[in-house]
């Protein structure tokens, strides 16, 4: 996500971006257990990619403490969102009063203004719970869920989808950092009734504990499996092969690229659209933040 909306901010758009909170790991998970307030990481890297303010500040805003018992792992931008909750008393709040003064562009909505936990249950019946430990079991997926029950959508998010000219849903870990978003059921008919087109940018790379084998019709079978038939309109692909070192490298986490699948995703009733997206200057592949920009404004013109 922070990729895509590091491209659009740049576009003469009204943006709003809606982001988990189900994260437990490292230094969010830390502040979850002892504030008992939402994760705040996932926000902090939107917040800076839509931000506007000098790179020092931003830079600031990103360190993470590497000495110190209590302070190592924890990020700055991490204890600015803690401390803003604090004072204002809510976590939506905090994210608003941050925003305005790093200047960003856009709006930033937490899914939801409450801690929650993100639960899996595998195919052998098994259930796994915490985000981070999902992908950990290497087990296949068979479904995720939220606790406790009934999870609140922020009001807001919720009117963001439905009055949408389009809506993106990001690539990202299928299972624990896409589909908690979508599995809300407000969220969920939201995507149902919007008025705009609803475009999934698909994953390049499988990933192992959570989408091994997966093709992209599989990643769309998953979420159509969650939330219901035709919540999506169109998926991006990427359609340059991906060889070379990037590939070995990849190999070695049993990651490979995923294949898309015209024929299934046809049946499916999806409009395909093939694109080069990948950011071939980088190491690790990665979606190309103007190019993706480029192309998600051109389905907004047409």
């Amino acid at each position: 996500m922070p990729v895509l909306l590091r491209g659009l901010k740049e576009y003469p758009i009204d943006l709003s971006a809606i982001v988990t909170v189900a994260d437990d790991g490292g230094s969010s998970g830390r502040l979850r257990t002892e504030m008992a307030m939402p994760a705040p990481g996932d926000i902090r890297n939107v917040i800076a990619a839509l931000s506007d303010v000098e790179p020092m500040l931003m830079e600031l805003f990103q360190h993470r403490f590497k000495n110190g018992n209590s302070l190592s792992g924890h990020s700055m931008g991490n204890l600015l969102l803690a401390a803003m909750t604090a004072v204002t008393g809510d976590f939506y709040n905090g994210i608003k009063e941050i925003s305005r003064v790093l200047n960003v562009k856009g709006n930033i909505y937490p899914i939801a203004n409450q801690n929650m936990f993100l639960h899996a249950e595998m195919e052998d019946g098994e259930i796994i719970s915490g985000e981070s430990n999902i992908p950990l079991a290497n087990k296949r997926i068979k479904r995720v869920f939220l606790k406790p029950e009934p999870v609140l959508p922020l009001p807001e998010a919720v009117q963001a989808v439905e009055k949408a000219d389009l809506v993106v849903i990001a690539p990202g870990s299928l299972y624990t950092s896409t589909l908690p978003n979508m599995i809300v059921p407000e969220i969920g008919d939201a995507l149902k009734n919007t008025m705009g087109k609803v475009v999934y940018v698909c994953n390049v790379m499988t990933q192992q504990g959570e989408t091994s084998g997966y093709s992209a019709a599989d990643h769309v079978q998953a979420i159509t499996d969650h939330i219901g038939k035709g919540s999506i309109h169109s998926i991006i692909v990427n359609n340059e092969p991906i060889v070379g070192d990037v590939r070995k490298v990849y190999a070695e986490e049993n990651a490979e690229p995923v294949v898309y699948d015209t024929d299934r995703l046809k049946e499916m009733g999806l409009e395909i659209i093939e694109a080069d997206i990948i950011d071939h200057s980088k190491k690790m592949l990665r979606h190309d933040t103007e190019k993706v920009a480029k192309l998600l404004y051109s389905l907004l013109i047409q």
